[in-house]
Protein backbone atom coordinates (compact mmCIF):
# COMPACT_ATOMS: atom_id res chain seq x y z
CA UNK A 1 0.00 0.00 0.00
CA UNK A 2 1.54 3.31 -1.06
CA UNK A 3 1.13 6.61 0.72
CA UNK A 4 -0.90 9.15 -1.23
CA UNK A 5 0.95 12.13 0.24
CA UNK A 6 -0.59 14.81 -1.97
CA UNK A 7 -4.11 13.57 -1.28
CA UNK A 8 -3.55 13.59 2.47
CA UNK A 9 -2.12 17.12 2.32
CA UNK A 10 -5.31 18.34 0.68
CA UNK A 11 -7.41 17.63 3.77
CA UNK A 12 -7.85 20.18 6.59
CA UNK A 13 -5.01 20.12 9.12
CA UNK A 14 -6.00 20.96 12.66
CA UNK A 15 -3.36 22.86 14.63
CA UNK A 16 -3.47 24.48 18.06
CA UNK A 17 -5.05 27.90 17.76
CA UNK A 18 -7.07 26.88 14.68
CA UNK A 19 -10.64 25.55 14.57
CA UNK A 20 -11.96 23.61 17.53
CA UNK A 21 -12.83 20.62 15.35
CA UNK A 22 -12.47 19.27 11.82
CA UNK A 23 -14.56 16.60 10.13
CA UNK A 24 -12.46 13.66 8.92
CA UNK A 25 -14.09 12.31 5.78
CA UNK A 26 -11.09 10.23 4.68
CA UNK A 27 -9.14 7.29 6.06
CA UNK A 28 -6.39 8.53 8.35
CA UNK A 29 -4.01 5.88 7.02
CA UNK A 30 -4.64 5.37 3.30
CA UNK A 31 -6.38 8.69 2.58
CA UNK A 32 -9.36 7.16 0.79
CA UNK A 33 -12.91 8.37 1.26
CA UNK A 34 -14.54 4.93 1.40
CA UNK A 35 -15.75 5.24 5.00
CA UNK A 36 -18.73 3.37 6.42
CA UNK A 37 -20.48 4.12 9.71
CA UNK A 38 -20.11 1.48 12.43
CA UNK A 39 -21.92 3.15 15.34
CA UNK A 40 -22.94 6.65 16.44
CA UNK A 41 -22.82 7.27 20.20
CA UNK A 42 -24.25 10.77 20.43
CA UNK A 43 -22.65 14.04 21.50
CA UNK A 44 -20.03 13.82 24.25
CA UNK A 45 -17.89 16.44 26.02
CA UNK A 46 -14.11 15.98 26.01
CA UNK A 47 -13.32 13.41 28.70
CA UNK A 48 -10.78 15.65 30.44
CA UNK A 49 -12.99 18.74 30.55
CA UNK A 50 -13.78 18.49 34.27
CA UNK A 51 -15.26 21.45 36.14
CA UNK A 52 -14.64 22.13 39.83
CA UNK A 53 -17.25 20.94 42.32
CA UNK A 54 -19.52 23.84 43.22
CA UNK A 55 -19.04 25.66 39.94
CA UNK A 56 -22.31 26.91 38.49
CA UNK A 57 -23.17 24.83 35.41
CA UNK A 58 -22.46 26.74 32.24
CA UNK A 59 -21.96 26.07 28.57
CA UNK A 60 -19.78 23.05 27.95
CA UNK A 61 -19.18 21.97 24.36
CA UNK A 62 -20.00 18.45 23.23
CA UNK A 63 -18.96 16.85 19.97
CA UNK A 64 -20.36 13.99 17.88
CA UNK A 65 -18.80 10.61 18.56
CA UNK A 66 -19.05 7.92 15.95
CA UNK A 67 -16.94 5.05 14.67
CA UNK A 68 -16.21 4.67 10.96
CA UNK A 69 -14.41 1.92 9.10
CA UNK A 70 -12.35 2.30 5.94
CA UNK A 71 -13.62 -0.25 3.44
CA UNK A 72 -10.21 -0.28 1.78
CA UNK A 73 -7.66 -0.81 4.57
CA UNK A 74 -10.13 -1.60 7.40
CA UNK A 75 -8.89 1.07 9.81
CA UNK A 76 -11.56 1.90 12.38
CA UNK A 77 -11.48 5.57 13.30
CA UNK A 78 -13.42 8.61 14.45
CA UNK A 79 -14.98 11.02 11.98
CA UNK A 80 -14.02 14.15 13.90
CA UNK A 81 -10.75 15.60 15.15
CA UNK A 82 -10.86 18.01 18.09
CA UNK A 83 -8.08 20.54 18.70
CA UNK A 84 -5.36 19.10 20.97
CA UNK A 85 -5.53 22.15 23.21
CA UNK A 86 -9.09 21.07 24.13
CA UNK A 87 -8.37 17.36 24.53
CA UNK A 88 -5.02 17.77 26.28
CA UNK A 89 -5.17 21.04 28.20
CA UNK A 90 -2.24 22.16 30.34
CA UNK A 91 -4.29 21.03 33.36
CA UNK A 92 -4.63 17.49 31.91
CA UNK A 93 -5.73 15.40 34.94
CA UNK A 94 -4.48 11.95 33.90
CA UNK A 95 -1.31 10.54 35.42
CA UNK A 96 -0.19 7.02 34.48
CA UNK A 97 1.68 6.50 37.74
CA UNK A 98 -1.54 6.23 39.76
CA UNK A 99 -2.57 3.02 37.95
CA UNK A 100 -0.95 -0.18 39.22
CA UNK A 101 -1.59 -2.15 36.02
CA UNK A 102 0.17 0.56 33.98
CA UNK A 103 3.13 0.66 36.36
CA UNK A 104 3.52 -3.09 36.11
CA UNK A 105 3.03 -2.99 32.34
CA UNK A 106 5.76 -0.39 31.86
CA UNK A 107 8.12 -2.40 34.06
CA UNK A 108 7.38 -5.41 31.82
CA UNK A 109 7.98 -3.30 28.72
CA UNK A 110 11.39 -2.37 30.09
CA UNK A 111 12.35 -5.97 30.85
CA UNK A 112 11.08 -7.29 27.54
CA UNK A 113 12.51 -4.57 25.32
CA UNK A 114 15.89 -4.45 27.09
CA UNK A 115 16.44 -8.10 26.31
CA UNK A 116 14.88 -8.04 22.86
CA UNK A 117 16.58 -4.88 21.61
CA UNK A 118 19.85 -5.47 23.44
CA UNK A 119 20.02 -2.10 25.19
CA UNK A 120 23.40 -0.83 26.36
CA UNK A 121 24.08 1.81 29.05
CA UNK A 122 24.79 4.62 26.59
CA UNK A 123 21.69 3.97 24.47
CA UNK A 124 19.05 6.68 24.30
CA UNK A 125 15.38 5.91 24.97
CA UNK A 126 12.73 8.48 23.99
CA UNK A 127 9.09 8.33 25.04
CA UNK A 128 6.60 10.34 22.99
CA UNK A 129 3.64 11.35 25.16
CA UNK A 130 5.64 10.58 28.29
CA UNK A 131 3.06 11.86 30.80
CA UNK A 132 4.48 11.77 34.35
CA UNK A 133 7.54 9.74 33.35
CA UNK A 134 6.33 6.41 34.75
CA UNK A 135 7.45 4.46 31.67
CA UNK A 136 10.84 6.16 31.43
CA UNK A 137 11.52 5.76 35.15
CA UNK A 138 12.26 2.11 34.38
CA UNK A 139 14.80 2.93 31.66
CA UNK A 140 16.31 5.84 33.60
CA UNK A 141 18.01 3.44 35.98
CA UNK A 142 20.57 2.43 33.37
CA UNK A 143 20.10 4.40 30.16
CA UNK A 144 19.81 7.93 28.81
CA UNK A 145 16.17 8.98 28.57
CA UNK A 146 14.09 11.82 27.20
CA UNK A 147 10.36 12.40 27.52
CA UNK A 148 8.26 14.52 25.16
CA UNK A 149 5.03 15.66 26.83
CA UNK A 150 2.86 18.70 25.96
CA UNK A 151 0.99 19.08 29.26
CA UNK A 152 1.97 20.28 32.73
CA UNK A 153 2.04 16.65 33.89
CA UNK A 154 5.55 16.63 32.41
CA UNK A 155 6.69 18.68 35.40
CA UNK A 156 6.04 15.65 37.60
CA UNK A 157 8.55 13.74 35.49
CA UNK A 158 11.11 16.55 35.71
CA UNK A 159 10.68 16.59 39.48
CA UNK A 160 11.61 12.90 39.38
CA UNK A 161 14.79 13.70 37.49
CA UNK A 162 13.57 12.62 34.05
CA UNK A 163 14.55 15.02 31.29
CA UNK A 164 11.28 16.07 29.64
CA UNK A 165 10.59 18.39 26.72
CA UNK A 166 7.20 20.09 27.11
CA UNK A 167 6.16 20.32 23.46
CA UNK A 168 3.55 18.88 21.11
CA UNK A 169 5.41 16.29 19.06
CA UNK A 170 6.04 17.01 15.36
CA UNK A 171 8.70 16.30 12.70
CA UNK A 172 10.27 19.67 13.57
CA UNK A 173 10.56 18.69 17.23
CA UNK A 174 11.99 15.31 16.16
CA UNK A 175 14.74 16.98 14.14
CA UNK A 176 15.59 19.25 17.06
CA UNK A 177 15.75 16.26 19.39
CA UNK A 178 18.00 14.25 17.07
CA UNK A 179 20.36 17.18 16.61
CA UNK A 180 20.66 17.75 20.36
CA UNK A 181 20.52 14.20 21.74
CA UNK A 182 21.55 12.00 18.83
CA UNK A 183 19.72 8.92 17.47
CA UNK A 184 17.56 6.81 19.77
CA UNK A 185 17.92 3.06 20.14
CA UNK A 186 14.32 2.85 21.36
CA UNK A 187 11.38 5.20 20.76
CA UNK A 188 8.22 4.40 22.68
CA UNK A 189 4.71 5.73 22.24
CA UNK A 190 2.42 4.13 24.80
CA UNK A 191 -1.32 4.80 24.66
CA UNK A 192 -0.99 7.86 22.46
CA UNK A 193 0.03 6.62 18.99
CA UNK A 194 -3.69 6.29 18.26
CA UNK A 195 -4.43 9.68 19.82
CA UNK A 196 -2.21 12.13 17.99
CA UNK A 197 -3.81 13.70 14.93
CA UNK A 198 -2.06 13.79 11.54
CA UNK A 199 -0.49 10.40 12.17
CA UNK A 200 1.79 10.44 9.11
CA UNK A 201 3.88 13.42 10.27
CA UNK A 202 4.07 11.74 13.69
CA UNK A 203 5.36 8.52 12.13
CA UNK A 204 7.80 10.59 10.08
CA UNK A 205 9.09 12.23 13.25
CA UNK A 206 9.50 8.90 15.03
CA UNK A 207 11.55 7.50 12.15
CA UNK A 208 13.66 10.68 12.19
CA UNK A 209 14.68 10.05 15.81
CA UNK A 210 15.46 6.33 15.39
CA UNK A 211 18.97 4.93 14.97
CA UNK A 212 19.47 2.68 11.94
CA UNK A 213 19.09 -0.37 14.19
CA UNK A 214 16.58 1.38 16.46
CA UNK A 215 13.22 -0.01 17.45
CA UNK A 216 9.87 1.76 17.72
CA UNK A 217 7.54 0.32 20.37
CA UNK A 218 3.89 1.34 20.37
CA UNK A 219 1.12 0.34 22.74
CA UNK A 220 -2.48 0.91 21.67
CA UNK A 221 -5.98 -0.26 22.43
CA UNK A 222 -6.54 -3.35 20.30
CA UNK A 223 -9.52 -3.20 17.97
CA UNK A 224 -10.21 -6.93 18.09
CA UNK A 225 -10.18 -6.96 21.89
CA UNK A 226 -12.44 -3.91 21.94
CA UNK A 227 -14.99 -5.73 19.79
CA UNK A 228 -14.74 -9.07 21.58
CA UNK A 229 -15.24 -7.65 25.08
CA UNK A 230 -17.70 -4.85 24.28
CA UNK A 231 -15.36 -2.05 25.28
CA UNK A 232 -17.29 0.75 23.62
CA UNK A 233 -16.35 2.96 26.55
CA UNK A 234 -12.78 3.16 25.20
CA UNK A 235 -14.21 5.15 22.30
CA UNK A 236 -13.77 8.86 22.96
CA UNK A 237 -12.39 11.89 21.16
CA UNK A 238 -8.78 11.38 22.24
CA UNK A 239 -8.70 8.05 20.43
CA UNK A 240 -8.76 8.93 16.76
CA UNK A 241 -7.80 5.46 15.52
CA UNK A 242 -8.49 1.89 16.67
CA UNK A 243 -5.78 -0.37 15.31
CA UNK A 244 -5.86 -3.97 14.31
CA UNK A 245 -2.39 -5.31 13.58
CA UNK A 246 -3.31 -5.26 9.89
CA UNK A 247 -4.07 -1.53 9.86
CA UNK A 248 -1.08 -0.66 12.06
CA UNK A 249 1.20 -2.71 9.82
CA UNK A 250 -0.07 -0.81 6.77
CA UNK A 251 0.65 2.52 8.44
CA UNK A 252 4.18 1.63 9.53
CA UNK A 253 5.11 0.17 6.15
CA UNK A 254 4.26 3.50 4.51
CA UNK A 255 7.16 4.97 6.48
CA UNK A 256 9.75 2.28 5.81
CA UNK A 257 9.12 0.36 9.02
CA UNK A 258 8.17 -3.28 9.36
CA UNK A 259 6.50 -4.96 12.29
CA UNK A 260 9.00 -7.38 13.84
CA UNK A 261 7.15 -8.51 16.99
CA UNK A 262 3.65 -8.17 18.45
CA UNK A 263 2.22 -9.22 21.80
CA UNK A 264 -1.05 -8.86 23.67
CA UNK A 265 -0.89 -6.88 26.92
CA UNK A 266 -3.57 -6.42 29.62
CA UNK A 267 -3.61 -2.62 29.90
CA UNK A 268 -6.92 -0.78 29.37
CA UNK A 269 -8.74 -4.08 29.20
CA UNK A 270 -6.77 -5.34 26.21
CA UNK A 271 -4.03 -3.69 24.13
CA UNK A 272 -1.18 -4.67 21.84
CA UNK A 273 2.50 -3.90 22.10
CA UNK A 274 4.05 -3.72 18.65
CA UNK A 275 7.75 -3.56 17.83
CA UNK A 276 8.83 -2.09 14.50
CA UNK A 277 12.22 -1.46 12.91
CA UNK A 278 13.53 -0.04 9.66
CA UNK A 279 12.89 -2.57 6.92
CA UNK A 280 15.46 -5.35 6.95
CA UNK A 281 17.23 -4.09 10.07
CA UNK A 282 15.99 -6.85 12.39
CA UNK A 283 14.45 -10.32 12.02
CA UNK A 284 10.67 -10.71 12.07
CA UNK A 285 9.28 -13.01 14.75
CA UNK A 286 6.52 -15.57 14.24
CA UNK A 287 4.29 -13.59 16.60
CA UNK A 288 3.52 -11.17 13.76
CA UNK A 289 2.15 -13.77 11.35
CA UNK A 290 0.27 -15.51 14.15
CA UNK A 291 -1.56 -12.36 15.24
CA UNK A 292 -2.34 -11.34 11.67
CA UNK A 293 -3.80 -14.78 10.96
CA UNK A 294 -6.08 -14.53 14.01
CA UNK A 295 -7.71 -11.24 12.96
CA UNK A 296 -11.00 -11.06 11.05
CA UNK A 297 -10.84 -9.33 7.67
CA UNK A 298 -13.15 -8.66 4.76
CA UNK A 299 -16.72 -9.90 5.18
CA UNK A 300 -15.86 -11.46 8.54
CA UNK A 301 -14.77 -8.05 9.88
CA UNK A 302 -17.86 -6.37 8.44
CA UNK A 303 -20.13 -8.87 10.22
CA UNK A 304 -18.17 -8.46 13.45
CA UNK A 305 -18.61 -4.68 13.39
CA UNK A 306 -22.35 -4.97 12.74
CA UNK A 307 -22.75 -7.37 15.67
CA UNK A 308 -20.76 -5.01 17.90
CA UNK A 309 -23.04 -2.05 17.13
CA UNK A 310 -26.14 -4.12 17.86
CA UNK A 311 -24.73 -5.46 21.14
CA UNK A 312 -23.70 -2.00 22.36
CA UNK A 313 -27.34 -0.88 22.23
CA UNK A 314 -28.45 -3.97 24.14
CA UNK A 315 -25.87 -3.44 26.91
CA UNK A 316 -27.06 0.16 27.33
CA UNK A 317 -30.66 -0.95 27.75
CA UNK A 318 -29.65 -3.67 30.22
CA UNK A 319 -27.74 -1.25 32.45
CA UNK A 320 -30.57 1.28 32.41
CA UNK A 321 -32.99 -1.48 33.43
CA UNK A 322 -30.83 -2.39 36.43
CA UNK A 323 -30.46 1.22 37.52
CA UNK A 324 -34.20 1.86 37.08
CA UNK A 325 -35.07 -1.04 39.36
CA UNK A 326 -32.43 -0.10 41.95
CA UNK A 327 -33.45 3.55 42.12
CA UNK A 328 -37.17 2.69 42.12
CA UNK A 329 -36.47 0.67 45.26
CA UNK A 330 -34.99 3.79 46.89
CA UNK A 331 -31.41 2.55 46.91
CA UNK A 332 -28.26 4.68 46.69
CA UNK A 333 -25.60 4.19 44.01
CA UNK A 334 -22.02 5.42 43.87
CA UNK A 335 -19.47 5.05 41.11
CA UNK A 336 -16.05 3.46 41.52
CA UNK A 337 -13.12 5.23 39.82
CA UNK A 338 -13.16 7.88 37.11
CA UNK A 339 -10.94 6.78 34.21
CA UNK A 340 -11.39 8.61 30.92
CA UNK A 341 -13.41 5.71 29.58
CA UNK A 342 -15.97 6.26 32.35
CA UNK A 343 -16.90 9.57 30.76
CA UNK A 344 -17.99 7.78 27.59
CA UNK A 345 -20.11 5.32 29.54
CA UNK A 346 -21.68 8.06 31.68
CA UNK A 347 -22.52 10.22 28.66
CA UNK A 348 -23.70 7.44 26.36
CA UNK A 349 -25.91 5.83 28.99
CA UNK A 350 -27.17 9.25 30.15
CA UNK A 351 -26.19 8.93 33.82
CA UNK A 352 -26.69 11.95 36.07
CA UNK A 353 -26.67 12.93 39.73
CA UNK A 354 -30.07 11.37 40.25
CA UNK A 355 -28.72 7.96 39.28
CA UNK A 356 -25.19 8.13 40.71
CA UNK A 357 -24.57 10.11 43.90
CA UNK A 358 -20.79 10.43 43.54
CA UNK A 359 -17.74 8.71 42.08
CA UNK A 360 -14.95 7.56 44.39
CA UNK A 361 -11.44 8.00 43.03
CA UNK A 362 -8.07 6.86 44.37
CA UNK A 363 -6.40 9.22 46.84
CA UNK A 364 -4.07 11.69 45.10
CA UNK A 365 -5.94 11.67 41.78
CA UNK A 366 -6.09 15.06 40.07
CA UNK A 367 -9.74 14.33 39.28
CA UNK A 368 -10.87 14.60 42.90
CA UNK A 369 -12.79 17.82 43.46
CA UNK A 370 -14.15 17.85 39.90
CA UNK A 371 -17.41 16.88 38.25
CA UNK A 372 -17.63 14.04 35.76
CA UNK A 373 -17.60 15.68 32.30
CA UNK A 374 -20.99 16.99 31.22
CA UNK A 375 -22.61 16.25 34.60
CA UNK A 376 -22.69 17.43 38.19
CA UNK A 377 -21.72 14.00 39.53
CA UNK A 378 -18.85 14.82 41.94
CA UNK A 379 -15.57 12.91 41.98
CA UNK A 380 -14.41 12.51 45.59
CA UNK A 381 -11.84 10.65 47.64
CA UNK A 382 -12.83 6.98 47.61
CA UNK A 383 -12.90 6.96 51.43
CA UNK A 384 -16.45 8.29 51.12
CA UNK A 385 -17.49 4.92 49.70
CA UNK A 386 -16.68 3.31 53.04
CA UNK A 387 -18.00 6.20 55.14
CA UNK A 388 -21.39 6.51 53.38
CA UNK A 389 -21.86 2.81 52.56
CA UNK A 390 -24.16 3.22 49.51
CA UNK A 391 -26.29 0.22 48.62
CA UNK A 392 -24.65 -0.30 45.24
CA UNK A 393 -21.29 0.54 43.68
CA UNK A 394 -21.20 0.94 39.89
CA UNK A 395 -17.74 -0.23 38.77
CA UNK A 396 -16.79 2.27 36.07
CA UNK A 397 -13.36 0.62 35.71
CA UNK A 398 -15.23 -2.57 34.94
CA UNK A 399 -12.32 -4.07 32.99
CA UNK A 400 -10.55 -4.59 36.34
CA UNK A 401 -13.71 -5.36 38.33
CA UNK A 402 -12.43 -8.78 39.42
CA UNK A 403 -9.48 -7.05 41.03
CA UNK A 404 -11.40 -4.12 42.52
CA UNK A 405 -14.39 -5.87 44.10
CA UNK A 406 -12.52 -8.06 46.62
CA UNK A 407 -10.33 -5.11 47.58
CA UNK A 408 -13.37 -2.94 48.25
CA UNK A 409 -14.98 -5.71 50.31
CA UNK A 410 -11.76 -6.19 52.27
CA UNK A 411 -11.73 -2.49 53.08
CA UNK A 412 -15.24 -2.67 54.50
CA UNK A 413 -17.72 -1.97 51.68
CA UNK A 414 -20.95 -3.81 52.52
CA UNK A 415 -23.05 -3.14 49.43
CA UNK A 416 -23.52 -4.87 46.10
CA UNK A 417 -21.73 -4.20 42.83
CA UNK A 418 -23.08 -3.26 39.43
CA UNK A 419 -20.72 -4.25 36.62
CA UNK A 420 -21.86 -2.48 33.42
CA UNK A 421 -19.91 -4.39 30.78
CA UNK A 422 -19.47 -6.59 28.86
CA UNK A 423 -22.92 -7.63 30.16
CA UNK A 424 -24.66 -5.53 32.81
CA UNK A 425 -25.07 -7.51 36.03
CA UNK A 426 -25.39 -7.21 39.81
CA UNK A 427 -22.79 -9.02 41.91
CA UNK A 428 -23.10 -9.48 45.69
Amino acid sequence: MSLNVEKLKSYPRLQSGDKTSVVIDHCQICGRGDLKSVIFMGYLPPVNEMRSIGAVPHEQPSYPLGLLVCTHCELVQLGLSIAPRLLFPASYPYTSGTTRILRENFADLYRQSSEYVGLKPDDLVIDVGSNDGTLLSNFAKGHKVLGIEPTDVGQIARDRGIDTLQRYFSPEVAREVRQKYGPAKVVTCANCFAHIEDVHPIAEGIVEMMADDGVFISESHYLIGLLDSMQYDTVYHEHLRYYSLHSLKNLLEMHGLEVIHAVHIPTHGGSIRVYAAKKGARPVRDSVANMLASEPTGAEMENRLEAFARDVTLTKLALLKILSEVKSAGKNVCGISAPSRASTLVSYIGLDGGMVDFVGEIKGSLKIGKYMPGTIIPVVDEQRVFDDQPDYALILSWHIAKELMPKLKARGFKGKFIVPLPHAQIID
